[in-house]
């Protein structure tokens, strides 16, 4: 706008000047200024004329580390070149997406990929995809827009558990023990002939055809079937920076493990304790997946809610045969009582303990000083051993851990 005043100024300036002196050189001028400006309006006031163009989102869903591939076309319909369009999307992700400056000739189409890394979870929104163009003297400038709006949501990073097992409470379930059981559990391993006091439910009539002789059922002893993660996120322990903190290594921890369950055909429930707690009662398939990803991509370690009085919460809510696993980078020892009640009811429990000093800042380290790192680590010893005593599975988590290794 100021530059468009400026030219004004100088072209009324020239105008009066030339009409008051005569001279030709100046009527030339005003002549080609006239002749520049004219032609610069034409070319953008049609720049944009018989343009066709589009843009495609490969997923709207992904986790961190993944890349999302943005699949660009557009095409000049008419005999006259367009020799300048800019093209983009406006958004808010982390990453911006790459725009591209080009010239078309006539009758010409063009098409490329945008290949843009998920680096931090959340929902974020990728505008329409914008279409610009100008003169070379950049008087003027006309765009459109193309297609919706399209919301991406990025879940927390997702870690290869190949060695993760739940502790064992030895229930009917998902996953399979190595004994046989006289119960009649949904997992059917194999055969056998029959023998005395065998119940007629459990013969297996398409083996006893192909056999000649009555064969029964074997059903395996399964271990636990149902998985109840609890994510501690009250503000006040959290503590690193950015993808090396104890917000986002948990809630790494948390959709690693609901993955894991997942593929193993288990039932999860989620507790976060963020901005406010939210529960999802336990289920499986992909909707569970998906409720309880997007719950953990949206939450913030803003919370106001002590992890003991979140599981005095959540724990009623467990059933005979579930596991509960806690992941929280607290060193206070008072929950853990909480978590000694539930082997009488069946309910296994494991510990993910995050050691908060080694994701400290360099900053933060250096005013606490040496004595406020052992205490940190005296305090991270005495929750060992108070889990310990209780015969609680825990797993320690330090800052660039492999999350695979560690919860072998």
């Amino acid at each position: 706008m100021i530059r468009r005043l400026q030219f004004l100024v100088v072209a009324v300036i020239l105008l009066i000047a030339a009409f008051s002196s005569g001279l030709p050189f100046l009527f030339y001028v005003v002549y080609l200024g006239l002749l520049a400006i004219g032609g610069s309006y034409v070319l953008t006031r049609y720049g944009l004329a018989d343009l066709e163009a589009g843009y495609r989102v490969d997923h709207r869903q992904g986790h961190v580390g993944d890349d999302l591939r943005t699949t660009y076309s557009i095409s000049n319909a008419s005999g006259l070149p367009k020799p300048w369009l800019e093209v983009y999307n406006p958004t808010d992700l982390p990453v911006p997406m790459p725009g591209r400056a080009l010239g078309l000739r006539s009758w010409a189409q063009r098409s490329w990929i945008a290949i843009v890394p998920l680096t931090r979870r959340g929902t974020y929104r990728i505008e329409p995809m914008v279409v610009r163009t100008g003169d070379p003297f950049g008087f003027f400038e006309a765009a459109a827009t193309v297609g919706r709006p399209t919301v991406v949501t990025v879940f927390p990073r997702v870690v290869s558990l190949p060695r993760w097992r739940l502790p064992n409470s030895n229930l009917e379930g998902n996953h399979s023990a190595p004994e046989r059981t006289l119960q009649t559990t949904p997992l059917a391993t194999t055969v056998r002939p029959y023998a005395p006091g065998d119940s007629f439910n459990r013969i297996h009539w398409r083996s006893t055809a192909r056999t000649g002789e009555i064969q029964v059922k074997e059903f395996d002893l399964e271990q636990t079937a149902d998985v109840w993660l609890f994510v501690d996120l009250e503000s006040p322990i959290q503590t690193g920076e950015g993808d090396e903190s104890t917000v986002e290594e948990a809630l790494r921890v948390a959709a690693s493990i609901a993955h894991d369950a997942f593929l193993e055909n288990r039932a999860v429930g989620l507790t976060t304790s963020g901005h406010r707690l939210v529960s999802i009662p336990a289920d499986r398939g992909p909707r569970q997946r998906q409720k309880v990803m997007q719950l953990l991509a949206a939450v913030e370690g803003d919370g106001g809610t002590p992890l003991a009085e979140m599981l005095l919460s959540g724990l009623p809510k467990l059933r005979r045969g579930m596991t509960a696993v806690v992941v929280t980078a607290s060193r206070e020892r008072r929950w853990v009582r909480a978590l000694t009640v539930l082997r009488a009811r069946g309910v296994a429990a494991a510990v993910i303990a995050l050691d908060a000093a080694s994701y400290e800042v360099e900053g933060r380290r250096r005013r606490g000083g040496d004595d406020a790192a052992n205490l940190a680590r005296q305090e991270q010893r005495a929750l060992r051993f108070a889990l310990a005593e209780y015969d609680i599975k825990c797993h320690e988590v330090h800052a660039g851990d492999n999350l695979g290794a560690v919860l072998a």
